[in-house]
């Protein structure tokens, strides 16, 4: 029965070991592959139809305005502004009346000077595959200019490239290191998962009618 025991626990290790490895190897794989197509500099980026900002809480759990949020605002008013984009999809989680991501950004997007007219809706980004697939097949874009933090343009840019869309990220400034460690900690797995999503060929959970940006 001892040795049964051991093994069990060895063949546990063997598996903790070959996961910390898998997502670290994922990790790594992901940062390289689209290191080349994220920058925070606004001279970087290509000029594109349509930038895709992707969507977070206006506030936190607390109450407290997330600087998340502000500060992918403030990067996608830039871009704007500087003529490297003339639409923005806001893309967002909208699973509950009281919760509008799309809405919130859009909002805030109206009263820093962008015409409604500019802003496209989506609001069925639950996750960032959902965002930057449905840009491709909902509101046919083939060229991106993706909007959010560095630790999340490298998923959201490897994701787009691998589903035939011309990515590049632009960095929204980021929050300091303790306010952002869950998000840090979480976005190790959410890489990793990427591989999963692609390998099974996950797929955004609505699709619906195509969208025409003009």
């Amino acid at each position: 029965m001892k040795k049964v025991i051991k093994n069990i626990f060895k063949i546990f290790l063997l598996l903790v070991v070959a996961g910390i490895i898998f997502i670290a190897w994922a990790n790594y794989s992901i940062r390289k592959e689209s290191s080349p197509f994220v920058s925070y500099n606004i001279s970087d980026v290509p000029e594109t139809k349509v930038g895709l900002l992707l969507g977070t809480g206006k506030n936190l759990n607390n109450g407290m305005p997330n600087t998340y949020f502000y500060n992918r605002i403030q990067a996608a008013i830039d871009l704007y502004k500087s003529g490297k984009i003339k639409y923005i999809i806001v893309s967002g989680d909208n699973s509950t009346k009281e919760y509008n991501e799309p809405e919130d950004m859009q909002l805030t997007l109206m009263k820093y000077g962008i015409p409604k007219d500019r802003i496209i809706m989506d609001h069925a980004g639950f996750r960032t595959l959902d965002s930057v697939v449905r840009a491709k097949d909902i509101f046919g874009q083939k060229k991106l200019v993706i909007i959010s933090q560095k630790f999340h343009n490298e998923r959201a840019v490897f994701l787009a490239q691998k589903n035939g869309i011309e990515a590049f990220g632009y960095n929204a400034n980021d929050v300091n290191k303790y306010a952002g460690l869950k998000t840090n900690l979480r976005e190790y797995l959410a890489k990793t998962k990427v591989y999963w999503d692609l390998l099974f060929g996950v797929q955004p959970k609505f699709g619906g009618e195509k969208i025409q940006i003009p």
